[in-house]
């Protein structure tokens, strides 16, 4: 065994510099903290004074909060959020692809539909579908010019107050929908069509196959987005008695004038749906955005049970 030089020694350890004897202290950001404070003390302060305002009768709140009536709002709201997606969603491709198309007839077509449909208010729409019957007493389909008909319904009967709300929810996110669709296939590069061109794909298979699955990373935010709009706007419903959420509060305080309460017990539910539905969007945006640059890193939650298995193998 051979015996370590003194000189060898020397040059194993590490070079001492000066700055190892400084000591490094961290920027101290006062100004965050005192923003912080002054924040925490007016939150502190306004839920302090909820808390204990006679007004707002928690009590109240307790007692509706899971009624039967309220539940039935819940379900209802849920419905309505639901089936306008559906058509909003599915509509909008179809309205997107149509403004992309080369045919001025489908491509005016689509634009005409979504100038109309984003131009005007979406209470404005739901009032009119629910009042159709003034417009349209009955519903006839049949053939042109002849007077015989093969459908004659009364619009009334048809047209429900829940059957207004869907379609005015669903054609108003359908014109919504197709802008947000044609920004993601326009997102991706021409280059795309190209090579898909030259592999021999026709246009509906490189539109269903390449162009649409890439262009989901661009659409999934803000379709996120809009279906917590979309549960938020039904509240607009009850203007024609659409039996959702704000409506079934609005008819019990209607009786027993207890406003506020029966408000929060609303916005309560509107923020547990809302919480849930961020919830599912955050996991949707980190499916699709794997791989690209940018993309969210691992959630808290990961991040924390890695840290407590570091902790408990060093222990």
């Amino acid at each position: 065994m051979s015996a370590v030089t003194a000189p060898q020694a020397d040059r194993a350890a590490p070079a001492r510099t000066a700055s190892d004897d400084l000591d490094v202290v961290p920027l101290r950001h006062w100004g965050r903290w005192v923003a912080a404070l002054l924040v925490g003390l007016v939150a502190a302060s306004f839920l302090l004074s909820l808390a204990r305002n006679p007004n707002l009768d928690w009590t109240t709140v307790g007692t509706y909060l899971t009624k039967d009536f309220v539940i039935r709002g819940v379900g209802i709201t849920l419905l309505l959020t639901a089936l306008a997606m559906v058509i909003g969603t599915v509509g909008g491709v179809l309205v997107a692809v149509m403004r992309l198309s080369a045919n001025p007839v489908l491509s005016w077509s689509a634009w005409l539909f979504v100038w109309f449909f984003r131009g005007t208010p979406l209470l404005v729409q739901i009032i009119f579908w629910g009042f159709l019957a003034a417009l349209y007493e009955r519903i006839q389909i049949g053939v042109p010019f002849t007077g015989w008909h093969l459908v004659d319904l009364d619009t009334n009967a048809v047209v429900t107050p829940i059957v207004a709300a869907v379609l005015a929810l669903g054609l108003n996110e359908m014109a919504y929908a197709a802008e947000i669709v044609r920004g993601g296939i326009l997102s991706v590069e021409d280059g795309q069509d190209d090579a898909a061109t030259a592999l021999g794909l026709t246009r509906a298979q490189t539109m269903r196959t390449i162009v649409l699955p890439q262009a989901m990373r661009v659409i999934v935010p803000p379709m996120g987005n809009e279906t917590i709009t979309m549960l938020k706007s039904t509240a607009l419903v009850s203007v024609i008695g659409g039996r959702d959420l704000l409506t079934a509060v609005q008819s019990v305080y209607a009786q027993n004038f207890k406003v506020i309460p029966l408000l929060v017990v609303a916005a309560m539910w509107y923020l547990a749906l809302t919480s849930v539905l961020s919830l599912g969007q955050y996991f949707l945006e980190r499916r699709f955005g794997r791989g690209r640059r940018g993309s969210a890193g691992p959630g808290v939650i990961s991040r924390w049970f890695k840290v407590s298995a570091a902790e408990g193998v060093a222990r």
